[in-house]
């Protein structure tokens, strides 16, 4: 053998002698012993962290008393988190079937998908797959859909941790509450409004497997923008899903054979908060807060908030200011009614829900809700709370007989109030005086100088905490005898629950808009809407009566109709910067009214006299008119449920013993009125004008005491300084 022979001879023996089998072997369980020791190390030095913020994140769902969507607001994610249980069974194994068949079985990990994950991550080929509904539960809850070896190994060794620590039921439902559907959907509950319009727990197998085999690819499965491929791909996936049912036994062979494709509703803008939409959220957020849930608290999201708006009801309310207001305004050609604001509130007097609102042309437009806005006088719908208050503490006249709705007072225009230290003399409208009405005319008429010294015989400071009682707000609230005409501040929110309450036979009624509010740690504490008896039921219902003339025969005579039993007010403020209506049946209480807002910088309250070319504002137009097609419609067309009165005082109604003045057989004006009255500015096809008070002044003439006799004003007043008038000699207040 050659030298060169001997060399290669000894160069084989040497490779031979450095790879042994043996070396081999040893090396390859000593690189195993190292992975295992390093996998063991990184499995103690890993631990299960907090979620992270974003899989925690949840939107507000409003919803309206049937259940349907609202709104949703909140975090800017769409999800809200369900419980497992809402999940129906078959749906659940539909998500189990189409991602991952052993998850029942395994421990969390999929070692040959995970290492195929880690190969394609370290490869650079995009997606990792292979990854459990466990992983992809971590992979959502716990860490970030960032592409790394160090995520991925991370997710591995956590993934191992929870499915050791959770039962199977939570992970899926975790996984379930985090994924993302597509449409901007995160969470199965999100998903099925998007797709198919309905709750999670309203979601069939066939649905559910669509959803399921959706995941793979949310965008190119998307039935709505999918092309023919992605049609044909999500088709066999969602069939693929369903076979996989029943090889586990989840679904026969024959409810599969009669399952069909279900193609999903075309896509939604998510509810938002434009058109009314925003008022009731702003008003159920304001309820909220009342009760404890704080602005924090519901911004960290995750409520579901039912209101008790009924959906119909909420519908037809918008429908009739459109109708009856909006299609009478020029908002871009008249200055005038570029200034009209409506709200309204609508409730159900015998159990406080409020039905319907009406916040204004939409709350992106306008925020502030003109139904709960407490920056405007109620004006005369507070009178009746005037006859209430006399009835509740058995007032009398200057005379000493007792009030009622037959009493008689003297009706003459400025008539100065007597018995009261604060000078009073309000203008009643047109300057009409009118001959021994009795109070059901002084109500028809909304007649101001007989609610004025109404006020006085039963103290200005008895009618206020009437008032009080009844739910009207303590704001701006004098006691003088200029509060007959509505001075203080209220909102059609307010003056619902006051007018819900005489419809309640003098139960109170607290309206409120939130049915219930749901989070996974907390719920809101309802609120208490029907309390106590805070005046009698007799007191009540004779106000009651008495309103009934106002619609039968009187100002508001726009809401009257065969169809339903209904009592009423109109209300106009001073210089026409709100008109009212207020008023109910035996089953639904509902107040609208008009603000006149300055369109200018700042705002301001403006005169709504011109509004549509009509004239003079008063709550027997406009309003009466919303209020009229809104309880026509809400009640059906009509309803055969009549007031249940009981203990009506009618008063005494003594015959006037002044030998100038004979008795009135009817409430009709004097024939010489004191003044000449202004000529109304309406149509003769307008409802009687209501009542209004420029600017009173004292009369120095003897003036007429409920009785007839002719007394001079007692106590002569105080000498104003020049320029100045008393502070209740209100102009305009109706």
């Amino acid at each position: 053998m050659g030298r060169a022979d001997a060399r290669r001879a000894a160069g084989s023996g040497g490779i031979r002698r450095l790879f042994t089998w043996r070396k081999i072997l040893g090396t390859f369980f000593g690189f195993c012993l190292l992975v295992m020791g390093a996998f063991a190390a990184l499995y103690f030095y890993v631990d299960v962290p907090e979620a992270n913020a974003q899989a925690q994140k949840q939107s507000n769902v409003y919803k309206y008393s049937d259940g349907s969507l609202l709104a949703r607001t909140g975090s800017g994610v769409n999800r809200e988190i369900v419980d497992l249980a809402v999940v129906p069974k078959k749906v659940q194994h539909a998500f189990v079937a189409a991602e991952n068949k052993s998850f029942y079985r395994d421990q969390g990990v999929d070692l040959k998908g995970t290492t195929r994950g880690l190969l394609n991550t370290l490869s650079g080929k995009g997606k990792q797959g292979g990854s459990t509904i466990t992983q992809q539960y971590v992979k959502n809850y716990y860490l970030t859909q960032d592409r790394t070896v160090t995520r991925k190994l991370k997710e591995l060794v956590i993934s191992l941790k929870v499915d050791q620590r959770m039962e199977k039921d939570d992970i899926l439902a975790g996984y379930l509450n985090t994924v993302y559907y597509g449409r901007g959907a995160n969470g199965i509950q999100a998903a099925a409004q998007a797709y198919y319009g309905v709750d999670a727990e309203d979601l069939d197998v066939s649905q559910g497997a669509y959803l399921a085999a959706l995941l793979q690819a949310p965008s190119q499965y998307d039935w709505a923008y999918a092309n023919k491929t992605g049609k044909k791909l999500v088709k066999d996936r969602w069939a693929y899903t369903l076979d996989n049912m029943v090889d586990e036994g989840w679904l026969t062979k024959s409810e599969r054979a009669g399952l069909t494709f279900p193609v999903p509703e075309s896509p939604r803008p998510a509810p938002g908060l434009d058109g009314q939409a925003g008022y009731l959220v702003e008003a159920a957020n304001q309820e909220m807060a009342r009760q404890g849930i704080t602005e924090e608290m519901r911004e960290a999201g995750g409520w579901t908030i039912t209101l008790n708006i009924d959906k119909k009801k909420q519908k037809q309310l918008e429908r009739s200011v459109e109708a009856e207001l909006e299609n009478q305004l020029d908002r871009k050609g008249s200055k005038t009614d570029a200034t009209v604001q409506a709200g309204a509130t609508s409730v159900d007097p015998k159990t406080g829900k409020v039905l319907a609102l009406y916040g204004g042309v939409g709350a992106t437009e306008h925020w502030v809700s003109n139904a709960t806005r407490q920056d405007y006088q109620p004006a005369s719908t507070f009178k009746p709370l005037v006859l209430a208050s006399a009835l509740e503490n058995g007032a009398k006249t200057r005379n000493g007989e007792r009030i009622g709705l037959d009493t008689v007072y003297d009706g003459t225009s400025k008539r100065p109030v007597v018995g009261s230290d604060t000078p009073f003399a309000p203008q009643n409208e047109d300057d009409i005086s009118y001959t021994d009405p009795t109070v059901q005319t002084a109500l028809n008429k909304s007649i101001n100088s007989v609610f004025a010294q109404m006020v006085v015989d039963v103290t200005p400071s008895a009618v206020k905490k009437t008032a009080l009682s009844l739910g009207v707000p303590d704001k701006n609230f004098p006691e003088r005898p200029a509060i007959t005409l509505g001075t203080m501040n209220a909102s059609t929110w307010d003056m619902a629950g006051v007018y819900a309450t005489l419809d309640n036979h003098g139960k109170k009624v607290t309206p409120a808009i939130v049915k219930s509010a749901e989070h996974r740690d907390r719920t809101m504490e309802p609120v208490d809407t029907i309390g106590g008896q805070v005046i009698s039921r007799a007191s009540a219902d004779t106000v009651t009566k008495g309103m009934t003339g106002v619609v039968d025969n009187g100002s508001g005579h726009e809401a009257n109709t065969p169809a339903y039993d209904a009592a009423g007010k109109t209300g106009t403020s001073e210089d026409n910067k709100s008109a009212w209506f207020a008023g109910y049946t035996p089953e639904l209480t509902t107040v609208v009214a008009l603000f006149g807002e300055s369109t200018a910088e700042g705002g301001g309250q403006v005169s709504l006299t011109g509004t549509a070319n009509s004239g003079r504002a008063n709550g027997g137009g406009f309003p009466a008119r919303i209020w009229a097609d809104y309880t026509l419609e809400a009640l059906g067309g009509g309803s055969d449920a009549a007031f249940d009165l009981e203990g009506v005082e009618r008063g005494e109604a003594p015959v006037r013993r002044a030998p100038s003045t004979p008795p009135a057989q009817s409430p009709t004006p004097r024939e010489t009125p004191t003044e000449e009255p202004e000529e109304p500015s309406e149509s003769p096809s307008t409802p009687p004008a209501e009542e209004s008070s420029p600017p009173a002044t004292p009369s120095d003439t003897p003036s007429w005491t409920p009785s007839g006799t002719p007394t001079a004003p007692e106590s002569p007043e105080e000498e104003q300084p020049p320029g100045e008038r008393p502070q209740d000699q209100l102009p305009g207040s109706r």
